[in-house]
């Protein structure tokens, strides 16, 4: 990770992003290099270069058990719509539940 960050740092520069989204705590702590969990600055924008950050779960967390606790993806859902909204965009409208489940 400390190898890669010059480059990191330099694509940043380059490519002014809007936004970035920290995907996990290993990516808040590379970047941000701040020690605090994932679970505490989720959802709180942080910044990096002048560029806002929202750190959120990693969809792995999700996939492989975290994310057993419903809570956690609509979480995740709150985080993207508001960099959805941070960009000036509008999220998608949400679908119903499917009948079959």
């Amino acid at each position: 990770m400390g190898a890669c960050l010059p480059y990191l740092r330099e694509q940043v520069t380059i490519l002014k992003p809007k936004v970035i989204i920290c995907l996990g705590g290993t990516a808040v702590k590379g970047l941000l290099n701040n020690q605090l969990g994932i679970t505490k600055l989720r959802g709180q924008w942080q910044k990096y270069q002048g560029v806002d950050v929202m750190p959120t779960y990693h969809p792995s967390y999700l996939l492989r058990g975290g994310g057993e606790d419903k809570a956690r993806w609509w979480e995740v859902w709150e985080d993207l719509v508001a960099v959805l909204k941070k960009v000036g965009r509008e999220p998608p409208p949400q679908r119903a539940a499917s009948a079959a489940g």
